[in-house]
């Protein structure tokens, strides 16, 4: 595959103008080649308001005028959850290149549907799982597959903080693809099938909010390796957002918020163990948007280090979760 160079800059559209593309926009700018040159929201008030800082120069007041304008050359895509499928279809229909927000989609069933039409269109697709790409992840991963640590047996996660309880916000709202899980849980999911693979077992139990969604989310898994992993996620109350990775050799304990963090600990047994201090530059989004241009110039349609298939997977695995605790969202019904 050729890498190709490009002398102009990428240019990048948002679409969804809250607190999230906020820290995709801040990070975009210290992006080498990067610009933001258009960004939508349903409203084009909110949107002309979100463009201000960031000097972008285009602004609409809905999705659709941004995707088929002709003015970017990929979409970040921050609407909520419940939105993922019917925006990315709809971006990649018009031929640009899609990096959609985590979760990817509410249903295995709408991330399938996702990856043919990129695949028809032959436009590039990506899940933004931010955590793929940041150095302390990348580092850990190096660290585990030179067997530093001897064989994973056992890996802790947990990710909780205390949300005010609204039904009709994003966190609770059944309709907005609402609880724990689908917001949070799906990092400690992420980093047990990044280092372990598909578990071979899954139990987990939920304990649901008033409006139906998961509020806490309890999870066991066991693996064809032998391993196990003990994860967590609720919107009940703060926890340590930490992770432990149990070896045979030693253990590694990333830092909280160990989806963002700052560094971890290497325990090697009869060693004293080693504080590693790792980069990450602003909120840590900039790493994902470096990758997706990488991918773009080499003229992929999709990830190598996160492939579509790892993020269907991925939500095959929370289809499965949810079954088990009996939550199913409107547009499911």
């Amino acid at each position: 595959m050729e890498n190709t160079i490009s002398t102009s800059p990428t240019r990048w559209g948002i679409i969804g103008c809250g607190k999230i593309a906020e820290k995709f926009a801040d990070d975009l700018m210290s992006v080498p080649n990067a610009v933001l040159n258009a960004v939508a929201s349903r409203s084009l008030e909110k949107a002309q308001e979100f463009a201000k800082p960031y000097n972008c120069p285009n602004t609409f007041g809905s999705y659709e005028e941004l995707a088929n304008s002709g003015l970017v050359d990929v979409i970040y895509i921050a609407t909520p959850h419940a939105q993922h499928c019917e925006n990315t279809l709809m971006c990649l229909e018009a031929g640009v290149p899609v990096l959609c927000e985590k979760a990817f989609a509410i249903n295995s069933q709408m991330v399938k549907s996702m990856i043919a039409k990129s695949q028809e269109k032959q436009v590039f697709l990506m899940e933004a799982i931010w955590t793929r790409f940041h150095p302390a992840i990348n580092q850990i991963k190096e660290i585990i597959e030179n067997g530093t640590i001897g064989e994973i047996k056992h890996i802790v996660a947990d990710f909780g903080f205390l949300a005010n309880y609204d039904p009709e916000s994003r966190l609770f709202n059944p309709e907005l693809t609402g609880g724990s899980l689908m917001d949070i849980g799906i990092y400690p999911l992420f980093i047990s099938k990044l280092l372990l693979g598909i578990p071979s077992q899954v139990k987990a139990v939920g304990v649901m909010a008033p409006t139906g969604v998961d509020m806490n989310m309890s999870i066991s898994l066991a693996f064809p390796s032998g391993a196990t992993a003990s994860l967590f996620s609720t919107l009940a109350a703060q926890t340590d957002t930490t992770c432990t990775i149990y070896g045979t050799k030693g253990k590694i304990f990333i830092h909280g918020r160990f989806h963002e963090t700052f560094g971890f600990r290497l325990t090697i047994e009869g060693e004293e163990p080693q504080e590693i201090a790792t980069e990450r530059n602003g909120w840590g989004y900039s790493y994902e948007a470096i990758d997706v241009q990488r991918c773009l110039a080499e003229g992929r349609i999709e990830n190598d280090k996160l492939p579509l298939q790892f993020s269907l997977e991925l939500m095959e695995l929370m289809d499965e979760i949810r079954a088990q605790v009996g939550l199913k969202y409107p547009q499911e019904v």
